[in-house]
């Protein structure tokens, strides 16, 4: 008899469930990291790190859609929930990506609501959307031993967009009113870029802009997320109402980890960027 399979639970699920369970101060916020290195090694071992989601990012990062897979099995079994950031919000990639078995997926650069629809018509199969059909020859549906996929597709799926220019700030009500947008994360980054503050992400009207996103987030009563390295950042945004926070990436730890770790054996009188003042740019 094939081996039947149920579907794996989604962010939405997990996020759901930390709101049912939160404490008199509210939910507590999940707390993530970027997997962008594009090594299935490196995403295992981020995954057994006590981080409760990674996010394998395929827009900045060398990734494909088989590294993506790879990363995805690397990770399977371990208690953290995997989430896919596109390239873009292309119909074809969505489907392709859905195919390959990403549940959660993160769809950049959405600005209004035009785009956040045509983002849920990707993920949704006709007559609400406009998937292609391929369960038979696809590991979402465990090539048909998930029961009744085609019924049950939507719950298997939690879909989250980014807002990550001023002009998506000004619009955020209306992409969060769009029936199938499971939350939303805010990218200060292209944020600040695209408010003239490029590089400023910690500047006070890129703050603003990222707690306005908050607050309509909680008033829409849907999840909002937040990328902040900086500590005390991440921890003022979970303050704010932020549900699930990236606080550091692959890259960037080994990146800043083996600078220090090197200092730290330099010979007497050599100089570095940190003792100049400096930091590297991409910091």
């Amino acid at each position: 008899m094939p081996f039947r399979l149920e579907p794996e639970k989604t962010f939405r699920h997990a996020l759901a469930q930390a709101q049912t369970g939160a404490g008199p101060e509210g939910p507590s916020a999940q707390i993530g990291l970027w997997v962008c290195s594009g090594s299935p090694l490196v995403a295992e071992i981020m995954a057994g790190s006590g981080a409760q989601w990674l996010l394998i990012d395929a827009e900045h990062s060398p990734n494909s859609l088989e590294s993506v897979l790879a990363q995805l099995h690397a990770v399977h079994g371990y208690p953290v929930l995997p989430m896919v950031r596109l390239p873009w919000n292309d119909t074809v990639l969505i489907k392709q990506y859905l195919d390959l078995g990403a549940q959660n997926l993160l769809i950049p650069m959405v600005n209004d609501a035009e785009q956040a629809r045509a983002a849920v018509a990707g993920v949704r199969y006709p007559p609400h959307g406009v998937r292609g059909v391929g369960s038979a020859l696809a590991r979402a549906a465990r090539w048909n031993r998930i029961p009744e996929y085609l019924a049950r597709a939507d719950e298997t799926i939690s879909l989250t967009v980014q807002i990550e220019t001023a002009e998506a700030v000004t619009k955020v009500e209306e992409i969060l009113a769009v029936d199938g947008i499971d939350g939303i994360f805010i990218g200060p980054s292209d944020l600040a870029a695209s408010m003239g503050l490029l590089g400023q992400q910690e500047h006070p009207e890129v703050r603003a802009a990222v707690e306005r996103c908050l607050d309509a987030a909680r008033k829409a009563g849907k999840p909002a997320g937040v990328n902040a390295f900086v500590e005390s950042s991440a921890r003022h945004y979970i303050d704010r109402g932020a549900r699930f926070v990236l606080v550091g990436a692959d890259v960037a730890i080994l990146a800043r980890s083996s600078e220090e770790l090197a200092s730290r054996f330099a010979a007497p009188g050599a100089s570095s960027a940190q003792d100049d003042g400096e930091r590297p740019a991409s910091y």
